[in-house]
């Protein structure tokens, strides 16, 4: 049997976030989450095993990974051997087409990708359901990226499963992403590492109880289709999440002054009647969400602000496929 498979999966931007976690062990989250996921943002990762390799080796963008990101990759794989009954390593070839570590989700992309690229390797056939409950074991926010479209990150309370859903597909809403990016440098404290230190912050506590309200606001928003809404609780959500990392110990400062002047003209610009809102993950760079129709507008006003490096244009996308090695999707798809 030929143990090789290519998965591209797309990253993905959360409205209602998750910072923390009740059970680290597991990877429980501190409170649920719902996203979006970004295309044509993509990573497209190739995992071949060998018999006469000692480890594995990563390879990310054709650079050679070591150190902490590459022990990170080898304890997923350990997973994946696990629950195949292998012991083989495997080379893993990742490429991203969008900038990584500066808050567009890098990780949640390229460990989906890993997930459903290692398993089919080995042969196993996962449910979607149990693909992304592996994934949240590389990445938490991977797991919202197995499934397409409109993503709900769940925990199960009757058996204590964690794993995300789709709860309306890529086209129920044609919304864009207008990602504005402020800096393509690497972020000293990654989400990982930062979201140890949420529960040091008097704020958590609050965030994590008001949690379901903002949830339930956002999935009504969502399936309404109700822009004024899902403004609303999506950037409440934002900036609660940067309140606690900044009040935390040590605080952790992902926005630049750049980020706030994007944010406060997206303000601006709502009081002239655009729809359009903001969130940001943990860096500088901005998610201007708006309805497809104003993208050329809203795109053209944040190239001309002063520190934007470039704005990257992304729609609701699909959920993690199998691809062929010309980067086409293959026919076979996991259950």
């Amino acid at each position: 049997m030929k143990m090789i498979a290519t998965a591209r999966a797309h990253p993905n931007i959360a409205f209602i976030k998750f910072w923390g976690l009740e059970d680290e062990l597991n990877r429980i989250p501190a409170n649920g989450s719902l996203s979006m996921n970004i295309a044509p943002l993509a990573t497209t990762t190739t995992v071949e095993f060998d018999s006469d390799l000692k480890e594995d080796a990563l390879t990310l963008n054709g650079v050679k990974v070591t150190g902490e990101s590459l022990l990170r990759a080898q304890h997923f794989m350990d997973r994946i051997r696990r629950l195949a009954g292998e012991t083989v390593y495997a080379r893993i070839h990742s490429e991203n087409n969008f900038p990584m570590g500066v808050g567009l989700a890098s990780s949640a992309s390229g460990f989906a990708a890993l997930a459903l690229a290692g398993t089919t390797a080995l042969g196993l056939d996962l449910s979607e359901r149990a693909l992304s409950g592996l994934a949240r074991f590389g990445s938490g926010s991977a797991c919202r990226s197995i499934p397409g479209g409109f993503v709900e990150w769940l925990v199960d309370p009757m058996n204590g499963e964690s794993y995300a859903q789709s709860m309306a597909p890529p086209e129920h809403w044609d919304l864009a992403d207008c990602i504005v990016v402020l800096s393509d440098d690497h972020k000293a404290v990654g989400s990982e590492v930062g979201m140890r230190s949420a529960h040091s912050s008097p704020l958590q506590d609050a965030r994590v109880r008001d949690a379901d309200r903002r949830l339930e606001a956002c999935r009504q928003a969502i399936l309404k289709r109700d822009f004024a809404r899902l403004a609303r609780v999506t950037e409440l959500d934002s900036n609660l999440m940067h309140a606690v990392m900044m009040t935390s110990d040590p605080p952790l400062y992902y926005w630049h002054p750049q980020s706030l002047a994007v944010m406060k003209a997206v303000k601006a610009w709502q009081g002239e009647g655009l729809q359009v809102t903001f969130t940001l993950d943990a860096g500088p760079n901005v998610h201007v969400i708006t309805p497809q129709e104003n993208v050329e507008e809203i795109s053209q006003c944040l190239r001309r602000m002063p520190g934007v490096l470039d704005v990257l244009i992304a729609v609701p996308g699909g959920p993690a496929e199998l691809v062929d090695e010309t980067g086409y999707l293959r026919c076979e798809r996991y259950n």
